[in-house]
């Protein structure tokens, strides 16, 4: 489970909007001075990202809450929505090419064809999958005295 730090900032019915703060791991690695990850995460400046999840722990606003979402859901997302288009694009691009008799044109409107394909049958995959791929709430991280009790 991949989990994000969150606060709820307003309800609305069943449902909380959470802002997080996008954080670079850059401060905890042993490379950090070499890597160029550490400059495009620099560069984003730590955005607030608003993402509405249904509120299964009661949650209210201003609560701390944690983000969850399940690995294999975020790697079969990923191939969906990038490798399915570009694998379609490339192919559609090589068979544009040689049923057009090598002329680049032909190649152009394959790829074309193949990238917009491989979005449809990708945002097809995916929609058959429910709430799957949506984040959830975990738990309100609450310190207080009534952990302590």
């Amino acid at each position: 489970m991949i989990t994000e730090t969150g606060t709820v900032i307003a309800l609305k019915g069943e449902q909380a909007w959470v802002q997080t703060i996008r954080q670079s791991a850059c401060e905890s690695c042993s490379a950090r001075s070499g890597c160029g990850q550490r400059v495009l995460a620099s560069a984003s400046g730590g955005r607030a990202n608003q993402v509405l999840v249904y509120n299964s722990v009661s949650a209210q606003v201003g609560d701390e809450v944690t983000l969850g979402i399940d690995e294999q859901a975020l790697l079969t997302a990923s191939l969906v929505v990038y490798a399915v288009p570009l694998l379609l694009m490339v192919l559609a691009s090589i068979a544009g090419h040689t049923l057009s008799g090598g002329v680049d044109a032909g190649a152009i409107a394959g790829a074309v064809a193949g990238l917009a394909s491989g979005f449809w049958i990708g945002r097809r995959l995916q929609a058959g999958r429910g709430d799957r791929y949506q984040p959830r709430l975990l738990r309100v991280n609450r310190i207080g005295t009534e952990q302590w009790a």
